[in-house]
């Protein structure tokens, strides 16, 4: 009987390592053989309001893929320049798809008799609404750093909230910038490991130097007030709104873990910001990764038990084995945003919530 036993014990580890091979290989398919959608349109104008995501999601279950599409295509330059009124044609050559593009060359009409070129704004690659407030308001910054930052003191009238227009006094910056951003702890991000990877800093109100520094203060004006500042409250350079210069690429050997997120959220899903422990050695704006989750681990023993289960450790024994599941896709981010040792991603994909500790790797 304990033969019997140890035999399906076995057959079934061997039924196991092969789902996990099985999956490691479907996850490894090399981007020449992956294939456009049956349903792909053979033409597509491209419209105002569209992304580039949209539009290779249109022809590609892989959209990250887009660029792979036109290497062929000498007449496109960037696949990511793409641009309202564009018509792209997809065709088939040997088997393999090609993509072509039409562009009309855009004019302002200025009379009946005259006409002047105008230049044309490409598509963004990600909706700018879903990812513009996590560029312009929240950052990431080094724990040693954040704790010798400059910060807010108070001001001649004794309040302990300040707002537009309001002088305040500062701490010294000990920097020539004239205008300094107003920032807020929101959070300490740990990796697994207990490592600290940043302390995340929301982005509170803008201010310009007042008066030149002395008795070791700062006098700064209140600009633009997004939440009420306080004393307490630390100083950062100023710096633009830019958006990222995205460029799709697949992630290949790199492979991460979701840390936390910006939304203090149970479960996260599609145009959510999730952070992970990636810095800007490792990945890139305009990266995407794939998110796994493999699930508790089985006990397999007298009767088949999750380890997280109340008794679940119980079910060890000499004739049980602990399982681990295969890791399963279920979604993708887009990396927008990078920093030292961590890295902000939208979700652009998503079939179950998303939450902290969920693997990323390439999509």
């Amino acid at each position: 009987m304990k033969k019997l036993q140890m035999f399906n014990l076995k057959k079934r580890l061997q039924q196991a390592t092969l789902g996990i091979l099985v999956f490691m290989m479907l996850i490894s398919v090399p981007a020449s053989a992956r294939q456009v959608k049956t349903d792909a349109p053979q033409t597509y104008t491209v419209k105002k309001g569209d992304t580039l995501w949209d539009i290779a999601s249109v022809f590609l279950d892989e959209p990250w893929v887009w660029p792979e599409l036109w290497r062929t295509n000498t007449q496109i330059q960037n696949p990511h320049l793409i641009y309202p009124g564009d018509v792209i044609n997809l065709a088939f050559f040997n088997g393999q798809p090609v993509m072509s593009l039409k562009r009309d060359k855009p004019v302002i009409v200025l009379s009946p008799a005259s006409r002047r070129s105008a230049k044309a704004v490409p598509i963004d690659i990600l909706p700018a609404s879903a990812i513009q407030p996590y560029i312009h308001h929240h950052h990431l910054v080094d724990e040693d750093t954040y704790q010798t930052l400059p910060y807010v003191l108070g001001n001649h009238h004794g309040n302990v909230r300040f707002v537009d227009d309001n002088l305040i006094l500062s701490s010294l910056t000990n920097g020539t910038e004239d205008q300094l951003q107003v920032v807020r702890k929101q959070s300490t991000i740990y990796a697994p490991d207990g490592e600290v990877l940043g302390v995340q800093l929301t982005h509170i109100a803008n201010t310009t130097r007042f008066s030149s520094a002395q008795d070791g203060v700062d006098v700064l004006r209140m600009t633009q007030s997004f939440q009420e500042a306080k004393r307490g409250d630390k100083l950062i350079p100023y710096t633009p709104d830019r958006m990222p210069d995205l460029h799709l690429q697949a992630a290949k050997q790199q492979q991460g873990v979701i840390v936390g997120d910006l939304h203090d959220h149970n479960l996260l899903g599609k145009y959510d910001v999730v952070i992970v422990n990636l810095g800007n050695a490792d990945v890139a704006p305009g990266m995407v990764m794939g998110v796994y989750t493999a699930g508790p681990d089985i006990i397999d023993g007298k009767r088949p038990q999750y380890i997280d289960e109340p008794g679940g450790t119980d079910g060890l024994n000499l004739f049980s084995k602990k399982l681990a599941q295969p890791a399963l896709k279920v979604g993708e981010i887009i990396i927008f945003k990078t920093f030292n040792k961590a890295s902000y991603g939208l979700i652009s994909r998503a079939s179950e919530g998303i939450t902290k500790g969920f693997i990323v790797a390439k999509p």
